[in-house]
């Protein structure tokens, strides 16, 4: 709600940036997928990396881990 509140201000005090804003949104947001698909894809591998880690401390009893 609070950022629909936000919108609005700037729609009122502010609408040529307010219309610039909300026409480069998609284009933004289609700019930016490759960097969040790259970061997905170093998450899983850093993840990977972790667990054959400590896979020799699971099998031999080792606590599980905890976040």
């Amino acid at each position: 709600m609070l950022t629909f509140l936000l919108w609005v201000l700037l729609l009122v005090f502010c609408w040529p940036l307010a219309l610039l804003a909300l026409l480069l949104y998609p284009l933004v947001w289609l700019l930016m997928l490759p960097f969040r698909l790259v970061g997905i894809a170093v998450e899983g591998v850093f993840e990977l990396l972790r667990a054959i880690i400590l896979l020799p401390a699971r099998v031999l009893g080792g606590r599980p881990a905890t976040r």
